[in-house]
């Protein structure tokens, strides 16, 4: 997924399982995420902290190129 630094994902059910997955990877690929959940605040939370780091981290890489 090369090339989605522009990109936005919306993950529903993202504080835990499949959707947390998703959003993770989704960010690491440099994707702006939108996290939906209908429990687990503080996961949700934890989940987006970790995000922005990662997409950080994805906006340094693409800079070096």
């Amino acid at each position: 997924m090369s090339g989605s630094s522009n990109k936005i994902a919306l993950v529903t059910g993202a504080s835990r399982g499949i959707g947390a997955t998703a959003a993770e990877r989704l960010a690491r690929d440099g994707f702006t995420v939108v996290i939906n959940y209908a429990g687990g605040a503080a996961a949700a939370v934890a989940l987006a902290s970790k995000n922005r780091r990662s997409r950080r981290a994805s906006h340094e890489r693409a800079g070096r190129r």
